[in-house]
């Protein structure tokens, strides 16, 4: 049975709520591009890379989690897969406490971040963490925007590899743009999929996003159009880039047995999203990979 948008969350302590409202699973996902980006760039280790590498892990993803869980407690609340590593159930006398966290936990590292930066990295850290705020708070809800939910979401993930090149000073080049493009198609496809499985609870809660639109079928063929193009973006990359276009077969070959999936029926792709999270750690083993032995041809 669904819950109501008043059931109350298991009560649990401060620190835990916090924690399952960062996402740890997906503390790496924003951490590593930063620190990729920027120590391929400069080939050391500095305080730069400490500082915002240790921002992106944690205080970023509280923020971004956190504060869309604050304000997506009334969906949240109709949905049985919230509540543990797929998003927390925060009960509403701890929204206040997780929005002081979050920003109090971002502030010191942001101004710290600014001391060791300059115009470009300023802005887009400051085009970063505007994603961060826009995809939930009232008034802006990029989340409920069909189409600039997905690419907001994904600018959650490119912005701290951009970020960090800012910072280090890269040099853009054709092949950097067409990495970054790549990227930027992979976070597109990844949230239009995941938003797949919610497209019950999100009508229930009156909340529109790329799949309530499009309906579950053709957003799950939007995603796997959408890796394909993000492999495709890889092919005019530096060697040994090209390689990585086969890193979107795992992704597609998740989201594929789901392309007829009704609506009704969303929620099973529940089971194709956790495979997901899974395939994000073995590609990112994956990528490591090929930047350890881009770097050694580059040396």
């Amino acid at each position: 049975m669904s819950a109501s948008p008043t059931t109350t969350a298991p009560r649990g302590s401060l620190l835990r709520d916090l924690l399952v409202a960062s996402r740890p699973l997906s503390w790496i996902n924003t951490a590593f591009p930063f620190a990729a980006a920027y120590l391929l760039t400069t080939r050391e280790v500095d305080t730069a890379l400490i500082v915002g590498t240790l921002f992106f892990l944690v205080p970023y993803n509280l923020a971004m989690y956190g504060i869309n869980d604050v304000f997506d407690y009334a969906s949240d609340a109709r949905n049985p897969r919230k509540g543990g590593a797929e998003g927390a159930l925060l009960r509403p006398a701890r929204h206040r406490t997780t929005i002081l966290a979050a920003v109090g936990l971002c502030v010191p590292f942001v101004v710290w971040l600014v001391l060791l930066g300059g115009p470009a990295s300023w802005l887009v850290l400051a085009v970063s963490l505007f994603a961060v705020a826009a995809y939930s708070v009232p008034g802006l809800r990029f989340k409920e925007v069909p189409f600039l939910d997905s690419l907001t979401s994904s600018v959650h993930f490119v912005s701290p590899a951009v970020y960090g090149l800012a910072l280090a000073g890269a040099s853009v080049t054709p092949q950097l743009v067409a990495l970054l493009a790549a990227f930027l198609a992979w976070g597109i496809a990844s949230h239009a999929f995941g938003a797949v499985q919610d497209v019950v609870p999100d009508r229930e809660g009156g909340i529109a996003s790329v799949a309530t639109v499009l309906g579950a079928r053709a957003t799950v063929r939007f995603a796997i159009g959408m890796w394909l193009l993000a492999g495709a973006l890889m092919l005019l990359t530096a060697w040994p880039g090209p390689l990585a276009a086969l890193l979107a077969l795992p992704y597609i070959a998740a989201a594929w047995p789901y392309r007829r999936v009704t609506d009704a029926d969303s929620g099973s792709a529940n089971a194709g999203w956790r495979r997901f999270l899974w395939i994000n750690y073995a590609c990112g083993f994956a990528v490591t990979m090929l930047l350890i032995w881009s770097a050694v041809l580059t040396a």
